[in-house]
This record gives structure tokens, C-alpha cells and sequence, in this order.
């Protein structure tokens, strides 16, 4: 029953259908010409005259402006006006998406020359953000100074023996009223940091006698070791020595490729002979070319090993045994590669290696991250090998020849006590 009355509601036919005035006015534009004159109001008219009916046009020049020259309208459209009874839409056309750009990556920025660049790569080390916070408040030159700087040092991995050292001979320093105040303590801590290092801060020499001259790298793993070589045969390409490098990781997947990769990158010849092969026999190839070809350097690598794998401490001098094979004096320097992240740690590792072969030169790199870098102080003063270079950040340009008093002023700052 409820079905029987919903009936379909009836369509208006097109001939009753009622139109707008936008529809009426674009179908009849000749409408507007002929609007007729209003006519004057009568002045003796008594009753108010019946006002005209409202035409669409008049309505229509009311509303909006009048066209200087209307355009006649063709009849199709006339026509399609007048059974649609409203325009069709216009389909819009799709927007092309314009193609994502993808940034370029961007190079670190290299480290300043001289000592701006030392400063602007440590300022971020543990070392200088725990002794600017101390020297920052404008302490009190008293024993609780003293305190605080010791436990800075010793957690700035120092070490026990040198920051005792340390702490002592200011201590002693300030009963004789030495220091005016904290800045002046500042100064002479600053002091005794670059004496303890200044006997370490010498450069590495290459010998011209030497045909070639051999160095050899030696550290635990991910320390840098190739890294290092790489950025090393950079500076003797730039000085313009011949040298040649000799891919003794054969252990590590892909160590080979990546000093080959080193070795093209600057020019430099690299002896290789594949993954898992004799690391002595490598040295030996490359130090029988080196000899042939007239180089001047000789850079070989070794594979990481930990410090305290006996068995694996022990190939490291058979390689230096076949090497004074063919040259008794070599290799001429035994370069170890030390992470400054790695803490007093490092006292240990530099004691086993030093004790397999000899280790004539250290390299302290990674000292532009987290590394807290007193243990720099702590090599120094145990075991006084030379500190050849210093590696604060990852260009070939940011391997710095060690510099004693630029490292103290980059950790500790003079305008600290100030």
C-alpha cells in the first residue's frame, strides 16, 4: 500500500520549464537593444502610474555592466541552451606534477689551516665542553677548583698516573700563591698539557736514502687503517714522491677494493693479489716492485687484529721478517693507527703491538667526533712514541701533521678564564 503512493514525481516539460536570467540574456542578446524608454512621470497625475512590468533584460542592465559590443550568439548554441537548459562543464586539464629535485649531496667543508680549523673540529670534544663548563662559572681559586679539574681530567681519559701529576704541581703552584686567579691556573695547566706532549710532537721524516722507504701500518679493527693510508699517499702525491701502496688486508671483505679504489682516486700504483691471500707475500711483491720501479715510499697494510690474539700478533713480524728478506733496515716505520674514541683502552692495544714489532709512530684519528682525546696525553706520557698525525675530520686534507700546541688550544682555549 505505501508503494502505491510514492509516485515518481513528474518531469516539467520544456516548455514550462523556467529559465535565469544568465541563460535568458546569453540566448536573447538582441533583447537588450530593444528595451524601451522609460517614460517621464506626469506632474498633474494624481494616482501613481502602474509601474511596468520587469523585464529579464532590464533586470539584467541592472545588475551588471552593459557590453560595449555584444556578441551575437549561433544558433546550435541557442539551441543546446534550450534543451539542456545549462551549460556543460569544461573539463579541466590535469596538472603535471613537476619532477621532484633531488638535493645534491654536499662534501664536508675541510678544516681551517692553521689552528682555526684544530679548534673548529675539537670544540665538540668531551675535553673541551667539560673544562668550558667549569671555567665558565668564574670559579674560586681554592682546593675544590682543583677537585673538579682532577675529575675532568680522569674523565677526559687522561689517565690516573698523569692527571695525579697534573693536579699535584698545581696544587703545589697554588699554596706558593703562584696563580692571581682561576685564569691564571687555566694558563698554567694549558702549559704543562702542551710540555707533556711537545717530546711526541714530531713529524714523520722520510728517509731519501731509503729505496723505498717502507712504512707500515699496524692496528686494531676499524681504527681507520686504510682510510689512513689513503689520505697519507694523497700528502706524498701532492709533495710529489713516487709511491706505491700494498693491500696486505686480505682478511677483511672488500679491504682490497677499497685501497684500490684509494689508489685511483690519487694516481698511486697498488699491489694486490686477492682476498685471503698471504699478507706477507703481498708485502713482499709490493717491496720487490717498489725496488724495480725506483718508488721513494712504500706504503703496506695489514689487516685489524685484537690485541690480545697471540697467534695473530705473530704473523704481523713474520710480514716483518720477509720484508728485511729483501731490506734489512725495513720497513723504516711502523705506523699504528689508534681511534681516540677508543679511551685508555688504547694504552693496552699500543703496549701488545709495540711489543710484536716495534711501533714507531702513532696516528690518533677520529678526534673530531666523541672522542674525549685525553688519551693523547696518556700515550705521551707512558710510553713517549712520536705522535706523527692527527686525523680531525674525513677529507685527505683533515690528516694534520700533530701539533702540540694547537691540540691544547683547540681542547683548552686561553679565553676560557677570561
Amino acid at each position: 500500500m505505501v508503494s502505491f503512493f510514492r509516485r515518481k514525481k513528474p518531469e516539467t516539460p520544456a516548455s514550462e520549464r523556467k529559465y535565469n536570467i544568465e541563460e535568458l540574456a546569453a540566448a536573447f542578446p538582441e533583447s537588450r537593444r530593444e528595451a524601451p524608454p522609460e517614460a517621464a512621470p506626469s506632474a498633474d497625475a494624481d494616482e501613481p502610474a502602474a509601474a511596468p512590468a520587469a523585464t529579464p533584460s532590464a533586470l539584467q542592465d541592472a545588475s551588471a555592466p552593459r557590453p560595449a559590443e555584444p556578441v551575437p550568439v549561433p544558433a546550435e548554441v541557442i539551441a543546446a541552451a534550450m534543451e539542456d537548459g545549462a551549460p556543460e562543464p569544461v573539463a579541466e586539464r590535469p596538472a603535471t606534477a613537476e619532477p621532484a629535485v633531488e638535493p645534491v649531496p654536499t662534501e664536508p667543508a675541510p678544516a681551517a689551516p692553521g689552528k682555526a680549523g684544530w679548534r673548529d673540529k675539537l670544540r665538540g670534544s668531551a675535553f673541551a665542553r667539560s673544562f668550558g663548563g667549569l671555567f665558565s662559572r668564574n670559579p674560586r681559586l681554592d682546593d675544590d677548583l682543583l677537585d673538579e679539574i682532577e675529575t675532568a681530567l680522569i674523565t677526559a681519559d687522561v689517565g690516573v698516573s698523569a692527571t695525579t701529576e697534573l693536579v699535584e704541581d698545581l696544587r703545589k703552584r697554588m699554596k706558593a700563591r703562584e696563580f692571581a686567579d682561576a685564569g691564571a691556573l687555566l694558563d698554567a695547566l694549558r702549559a704543562d698539557l702542551v710540555a707533556l706532549l711537545a717530546p711526541v710532537a714530531r713529524p714523520l721524516v722520510i728517509d731519501e736514502a731509503a729505496k723505498p722507504f717502507v712504512l707500515l701500518t699496524v692496528g686494531v679493527n676499524g681504527v681507520g687503517k686504510t682510510t689512513t693510508i689513503g689520505k697519507l699517499a694523497r700528502r706524498f702525491k701532492d709533495e710529489g714522491r713516487p709511491l706505491m701502496l700494498a693491500a696486505g688486508d686480505t682478511f677483511r671483505a672488500a679491504a682490497v677494493a677499497q685501497l684500490q679504489a684509494w689508489g685511483e682516486r690519487n694516481g698511486v700504483p697498488v699491489v694486490a693479489q686477492g682476498q685471503n691471500a698471504d699478507a706477507a707475500s703481498v708485502a713482499f711483491d709490493a717491496l720487490q716492485a717498489a725496488k724495480a720501479r725506483g718508488t721513494q715510499v712504500l706504503i703496506a697494510d695489514t689487516a685489524g687484529r685484537l690485541h690480545t690474539q697471540q697467534g695473530l700478533m705473530a704473523e704481523l713480524g713474520k710480514i716483518k721478517r720477509v720484508i728485511q728478506k729483501l731490506d734489512a733496515s725495513a720497513p723504516h716505520e711502523v705506523l699504528m693507527v689508534i681511534d681516540g674514541t677508543t679511551g685508555q683502552n688504547a694504552l693496552s692495544q699500543l703496549r701488545q703491538f709495540h711489543a710484536a714489532v716495534g711501533v714507531t709512530g702513532l696516528v690518533v684519528t677520529k678526534l673530531d667526533g666523541t672522542a674525549k682525546g685525553g688519551v693523547v696525553f696518556a700515550l705521551a706520557r707512558e710510553f713517549g712514541i712520536p705522535i706523527r698525525f692527527a686525523g680531525i675530520g674525513e677529507r685527505p686534507e683533515d690528516l694534520r701533521v700533530f701539533d702540540a700546541q694547537a691540540f691544547v688550544d683547540a681542547l683548552l682555549p686561553d679565553a676560557l678564564g677570561r
